[in-house]
């Protein structure tokens, strides 16, 4: 045994994390599923662990279920956040507008009217 010889694996640096798309997970998923060869021989292919599909696994269950729980009819879309904003700003904006003509008018009916709120 010669001493000189460094250990390696201790020396590399960390391994850079993988991110994988939806359709690379489902792959992984059905593969696991359905497929004649060991779940572990797929997992070191894709350089994964067990709990990585079991995130995978359960990922898909809930996306599943949240599909299958969805009425028919008009599908329902999210506004991102920004376009939120801004109509939420745009709104808040009309309401101070017409909040101040509100009483701007009743400060005209005053006037015309010689104070009476009747017309």
């Amino acid at each position: 045994m010669s001493s000189s010889k460094v250990d390696e694996s201790n020396n590399n640096p960390k391994k850079k994390r993988r991110f994988l798309n939806a359709e690379k997970k489902f792959q992984i998923f059905l593969e696991a599923q359905d497929s004649d060869k060991p779940v572990g021989e797929i997992l070191r292919r894709e350089g994964l662990y067990s709990t990585d599909l079991a995130r995978i696994r359960q990922q898909v269950k809930e996306g599943a279920l949240q599909r299958l729980s969805a009425k028919p009819g008009r599908k329902h879309t999210q506004v991102n956040t920004d376009a939120y904003d801004a109509i939420k700003n745009e709104l808040l904006d009309k309401e101070r507008t017409l909040a101040d003509l509100a009483v701007e008018l009743s400060i005209l009916r005053k006037k015309t009217t010689g104070g009476s709120w009747e017309r």
